[in-house]
């Protein structure tokens, strides 16, 4: 699911901010060579729900990049946002050790899908509303090897079930979990790296020919 890019005139931007404090996230935008600071979004999650796991992905992505823009003014914010379902069903980050075996064992020898969203916001001014000019999920199914007990308790006992969708972190212990990679390692960790370098170029933003701001960029009329 991706919302189209509405850009009707130019407005300049003076920098790139990832609205994340997670370091997979920062090193994957690092990688791509664009210039970036990072700000933590004040964002209750738990305020955003939806029962479809890709717009809960998106709805929450938009807020975090929205909380961060209208603090930042003339920046482009990209904000980010992880779902993981199963069957139908959500999965929610697991409480403690108990929630997380129950988690993994449920997730053995069976595919489940990531849904990792990204959503861009810019405001011109601190008067200015945050707009919305881009926001896109991108959904990975996820095949996962048949895990034993032994093995369910070693990942638990890594603690990598804390604070992640699954309880289980790809960029770490997560990587023993699976026997072949999936095609888009950057939407597993959570930044969908050709997705979003693409929704920069629709903008005006080629961080291969220009890494560094300022930046003119389109956007719709206020």
């Amino acid at each position: 699911m991706r919302e189209r890019v509405v850009a009707d005139r130019a407005a300049l931007v003076k920098g790139v901010v990832l609205a994340s404090t997670s370091p997979w996230r920062r090193d994957l935008l690092a990688s791509t060579g664009v210039e970036f600071s990072v700000a933590a979004a004040d964002v209750d999650e738990s305020q955003i729900q939806h029962a479809e796991p890709g717009t809960l992905a998106i709805l929450r992505a938009r807020a975090k990049a929205s909380a961060v823009a209208a603090a930042s003014p003339g920046q482009l914010v990209i904000g980010a946002d992880q779902t993981l379902s199963i069957d139908g069903d959500m999965l929610r980050k697991a409480k403690d050790e108990s929630e997380a075996r129950a988690q993994l064992s449920r997730l053995a020898g069976r595919t489940h899908w990531l849904h990792s969203a990204f959503s861009l916001s810019y405001a011109e001014s601190p008067q200015s509303t945050p707009r919305n000019l881009h926001a896109e999920v991108i959904d990975v199914a996820m095949s996962m090897r048949a895990l034993s007990e032994p093995e369910i308790s070693a990942l638990v006992a890594t603690g990598d079930w804390r604070g992640s969708v699954g309880s289980y972190k790809i960029e770490r212990s997560g990587v023993h979990l699976f026997a072949k990679a999936a095609a888009d390692s950057s939407a597993i960790v959570g930044l969908p790296l050709c997705e979003l370098l693409a929704a920069l170029r629709r903008l005006g933003i080629n961080p291969l020919l220009a890494p560094k701001p300022p930046w003119t960029i389109k956007v719709e009329p206020a």
